[in-house]
């Protein structure tokens, strides 16, 4: 008599479908153990979370900084640059330590919490255009210096007036051109008398007014408005070339200091102004509708490693 295969059917088929629910509740409890795994932000080397992590505010009214990578430039225009000027030359090679710079130029804003703090004795008029997020303007060189005391003694950190030196690398941003958009800037990309651009750039608008900050796309480095809107202070004393100058990204704190330097042209100014190498200087004392200031703050060195056994490395 033949043995009906009922029976070992039932048991192959148990069986299997036994195995599969086993192999899928196991592939179930792993996937619940890794997939938050999975979710997490992977991990910061600390070596490198300046490149992750550029910006910084030290107190809820202090400016957002940048931090600015230390490196090497060339500063100055070559003397076939369009409209370059000979106070640009001599080109030299300058090596600029790691530093922070605020994204944007100081605010009213910003100005009126130094001002209600009793660091900062000036009441700028903002010419009827506005103030809040404006850049802060009609304020003079030594207006600056004592909002940079004010923010130094508030963090006990070093804040300062950019050096010449770390203002045009931070707004070159490794560009080797006339502006760090090219050779060429427009008035969608920073804010100047768009009527009269840099020889053989196109002609846009002129707003005849400051803007708030911000209002343009930043540099490689996330600097805001470096190109126009308003010039900018930086800690020099006016030279007329750089021949002697220093090569550390220092401020030359030599030659005519009764005028300080200013850079990065402004609303009321020709395209060319606003070249990444241009430069000029006025009085110290000078308060005017056409510059403001942004702030450089010294970042200490990393502290030497130490291995275990207690050797500096």
């Amino acid at each position: 008599m033949r043995q009906s295969a009922w029976p070992v059917f039932s048991v192959r088929g148990h069986f299997r479908k036994g195995v599969k629910g086993y192999v899928l509740m196991m592939i179930a409890l792993v996937m619940a153990v890794v997939s938050p795994l999975w979710a997490q932000d992977p991990p910061v080397d600390p070596i490198f979370s300046d490149r992750f992590e550029p910006f910084f505010q030290d107190c809820p009214d202090c400016p957002t900084m940048v931090k600015i990578p230390a490196g090497t430039f060339t500063q100055g225009s070559p003397e076939s640059e369009l409209q370059s000027r000979n106070n640009e030359w001599p080109q030299r090679e300058v090596d600029i330590p790691a530093f922070a710079m605020s994204q944007t130029a100081v605010t009213f804003a910003q100005w009126e919490a130094c001002r209600a703090d009793g660091g900062c004795t000036h009441n700028p008029w903002d010419k009827g255009w506005g103030r809040g997020d404006r850049p802060v303007m009609n304020v003079s060189w030594n207006d600056a210096q004592e909002y940079v005391t004010w923010l130094s003694d508030k963090t006990g950190h070093d804040y300062r007036l950019p050096s010449e030196s770390e203002w045009e690398y931070a707004t070159r941003a490794g560009t080797t051109g006339r502006f760090n958009t090219g050779d060429c800037i427009n008035t969608d990309q920073a804010n100047f008398v768009g009527t009269n651009p840099a020889e053989g750039c196109p002609a846009g608008i002129a707003r005849g007014q400051t803007l708030p900050v911000g209002s343009f796309a930043p540099n490689a480095f996330g600097l805001l408005d470096t190109h126009g809107n308003l010039w900018e202070w930086t800690q020099d004393c006016w030279n007329d070339s750089y021949s002697g100058a220093p090569t550390d990204g220092s401020a030359w704190m030599m030659g005519d200091c009764s005028n300080a330097m200013r850079r990065g042209g402004g609303w009321g100014n020709p395209g060319d102004a606003l070249r990444s190498a241009f430069r000029t200087a006025t009085g110290r004392q000078s308060r005017s509708f056409a510059i403001g200031f942004r702030l450089a703050r010294s970042i200490p060195p990393p502290l030497p490693a130490v291995s275990e056994n207690g050797v500096v490395d």
